[in-house]
């Protein structure tokens, strides 16, 4: 039997393995893909260990292994019966005849990585994983945490190992003990600008040049303006969280703002930002300079108080 376990959701695919372990009673085998030679393949895939007549191997990044995996197809087929074979594989090339010879007789089970379309699910699945970890969260608490970690769940589930080890969980509580991640803290950074609060602005600029990328930083900054610009233009009849992958805690905030900011105040947004994107690809000055002062401009566009 082969199980053919595929995408970049590492956290799935670990659970995966997981299962697949502990429903097997005995050592399982774990083959290094780097150093595998295409003369091991008999003794791997048809021997039967002298100590145990079922056998559990694992293989991670088989395809990169180009000489075993271009001739990895005609093996299929011998493989024993005895034999469960697990291949993990992150980015396989469809393309392939070997991908193709695993599709057509193999279990092939997909786990693709989270984006923020996947923010309901997550949070679905923050409720319910919870539970294992011995606690409940509420529908609220978990928005505010996906929110505050984001979609990744490796990052949620060390979030909820944190939030196990305390009496009762609360929103204060994950404001404390759950650090923000870089997309949360964009968001407070624009909402300041958008304030006017040119101090709080300054500080928060201060603090996150200490460890972050200025240009990743842009980028989400100007994905919120783009969000901004969405939210202003839709219609009763659309769905800005559905169709742009938007959290519905932002697309209420951003609905405030649009209302506040209206259609110019937006469309000055948008141009305030275009510019400093202009600015960055010709390196007309520093990055952070160009990022500070766009959202100065933002700040002082809107005037607006807490």
């Amino acid at each position: 039997m082969i199980t053919l376990l595929i995408g970049e959701n590492s956290f799935e695919i670990e659970q995966a393995l997981a299962e697949i372990k502990s429903s097997f009673s005995g050592d399982v085998e774990k083959i290094d893909s780097s150093k595998l030679q295409l003369s091991q393949l008999p003794d791997i895939l048809m021997g039967v260990s002298l100590f145990a007549t079922a056998r559990v191997i694992i293989i991670r990044n088989l395809s990169e292994n180009k000489p075993i995996w271009s001739v990895f197809g005609e093996w299929i087929s011998k493989i024993s019966d005895d034999i469960h074979l697990v291949l993990v594989e992150p980015k396989p090339d469809k393309r392939t005849s070997t991908f193709k010879s695993l599709k057509d007789s193999v279990v092939i089970k997909e786990f693709q990585s989270w984006s923020e379309r996947d923010i309901v699910k997550a949070e679905k699945w923050v409720m319910g994983e919870s539970k294992k970890h011995g606690f409940d969260i509420d529908s609220k608490n978990a928005q505010l945490l996906v929110r505050r970690v984001g979609v990744d769940q490796w990052q949620l589930f060390h979030a909820l190992e944190k939030l196990a080890l305390v009496d009762s969980v609360s929103a204060d509580v994950i404001k404390n003990i759950i650090e923000p991640n870089l997309s949360e803290n964009v968001f407070e950074l624009f909402e300041t600008a958008l304030r006017g609060d040119v101090k709080a602005l300054k500080a928060m600029l201060c603090t996150l040049e200490q460890s972050e990328d200025v240009f990743r930083l842009f980028a989400l900054l100007s994905t919120q303006v783009f969000q901004l610009a969405a939210v202003m233009s839709a219609d009763k009849t659309d769905n800005v969280a559905k169709d742009f992958g938007v959290h519905p805690y932002v697309v209420q905030k951003l609905e405030s703002v649009a209302k506040r900011v209206g259609k110019i105040g937006v469309t000055k947004i948008v141009k305030i930002f275009a510019e400093a994107d202009d600015d960055m690809k010709i390196s007309r000055a520093e990055p952070w300079l160009l990022l500070e002062r766009a959202l100065l401009k933002v700040a002082a566009l809107q005037k607006m108080t807490p």
